[in-house]
């Protein structure tokens, strides 16, 4: 690292390093007083890819031209839109392509695969999540315990943080087998939203695999943050967004994986859809549902193809840098940010991350040391200086530094702010 942290000649220097990797000219980036704003919001919401508005208009001049047999017409027929994604997908969440499919919403696709893999029964019936889990988690688990005629105050199970706000091995192991007579599923985050923490996803399924459960795994704050290995590690089926690290616009279509050794059976139950069906057979309106192989088969409904579109533009950008050189430049940002707060402003702001690489990707959440009030304070100040990171009750300010399109510079704006603030 280097020996000024504020050396801007030094810093500029150390992104030529990385031009191989930034794609900052190919994301239309937020203006602030004329120039660009510092935007550190991609775990929140990803840019705009510049090409999203061809993809998407594309499809609005095939609708015109063709209306109806734009479903069949030519390499983007709406029919399978929705494989020209699968590929790209895959690749970022480490799955067989039939193991994915870009689907509804991360929170609809959650309660699908639950009802296909929470089967409560008398011995096993609670869900295992973490404590302060993302609302979504809670809720849905909460919802799916009562809709089967269970009580979450004795049927979930929370797994209780240490002081620090992070989770050990072995506090996630302990908590799995203590309970291991009564868990039906195990359903745990790939990142925790709040702190920035990665887990090992492959020793979370063996843990909850050999206390008996079914285990799965909500991966928003993961695809495209950190790397994935969702096949090896053995997980039942997973669920995220595009909207953030992926960068497919507010609201777009989510992902689901289902392993392939569940999805290529016909014999799991679901809640059923017409475009789960087989396509060969699909438009002969049979009464019987005959699943599709692999993830494709719990789809409901025709893909939103004009949802999807941005997500064609914005995996064409991760296919073309390699996975280490993006990760390499995302800890490069990062290990500049923790050292900028470990050097200048450890009075002041304690980073709440874990530093390990392998236990943290983009995002550094950051606390204000003089408490909540002032940590507000501090992101209003940012906010009015064009540098962007957002809030997370109770008190986090989480800055994450993409590589497709942060720069170090962008952080030492930052720290040129932080700068300012302190000496106000």
């Amino acid at each position: 690292m280097l020996d000024n942290l504020f050396d801007a000649n030094a810093v500029a220097e150390l992104d030529r390093q990385f031009a191989d990797v930034t794609r900052r000219d190919a994301f239309r980036i937020p203006q602030h007083d004329g120039a660009d704003m510092a935007y550190f919001v991609g775990n929140s919401l990803g840019l705009q890819p510049v090409r999203a508005a061809d993809t998407v208009n594309e499809i609005l001049g095939k609708w015109a031209d063709l209306g109806v047999d734009g479903h069949f017409t030519g390499e983007t027929q709406w029919l399978t839109y929705h494989r020209l994604v699968r590929d790209g997908v895959a690749r970022l969440v480490g799955a067989e392509p039939s193991e994915v499919v870009a689907m509804n919403t991360l929170t609809v696709n959650l309660h699908l695969l639950m009802a296909s893999f929470f089967k409560p029964t008398n011995e096993r019936r609670a869900i295992l999540i973490e404590k302060g889990a993302f609302p979504t988690d809670s809720y849905v688990v909460q919802s799916q315990l009562e809709f089967h005629g269970l009580d979450p105050v004795h049927d979930l199970i929370e797994v209780e943080p240490a002081a620090d706000g992070w989770f050990s091995d072995e506090v996630i192991r302990n908590a799995i087998a203590d309970n291991a007579d009564r868990l039906a599923l195990v359903l745990w985050p790939g990142v925790q939203y709040r702190s920035g923490q990665v887990f090992d996803l492959k020793a979370i399924a063996a843990w909850a695999h050999e206390a008996g459960a079914m285990v799965g795994f909500d991966c928003a704050h993961s695809i495209g943050n950190v790397t994935m290995n969702l096949h090896d590690a053995d997980a039942d089926f997973a669920v995220w967004c595009h909207y953030k690290y992926v960068n497919s616009g507010p609201g777009a279509v989510a992902g689901a994986f289902v392993h392939s050794k569940h999805g290529n059976g016909s014999d799991r139950p679901r809640l059923a859809g017409w475009w789960g069906n087989r396509q060969d057979t699909r438009f002969k309106m049979a009464s019987h549902f005959e699943p599709a192989q692999g993830a494709e088969a719990w789809q409901l409904s025709n893909p939103p193809v004009l949802a999807m579109a941005p997500l064609r533009a914005s995996l064409e950008l991760f296919d073309s840098v390699p996975a280490d050189r993006r990760y390499a430049y995302a800890r490069s940002m990062t290990d500049y940010l923790f050292a900028l707060v470990d050097r200048h402003f450890a009075d002041t702001i304690e980073a709440v991350t874990p530093r390990e690489p392998e236990r943290r990707g983009c995002q550094v959440s950051l606390r204000i040391r003089a408490g909540r009030d002032k940590g507000r304070e501090l992101f209003s100040f940012l906010e009015s200086r064009g540098v962007l990171g957002d809030w997370r009750e109770p008190d986090v300010i989480r800055i994450a530094p993409v590589p497709l399109y942060n720069t170090h510079q962008d952080v030492l704006r930052l720290a040129n702010t932080l700068t300012e603030w302190c000496n106000g």
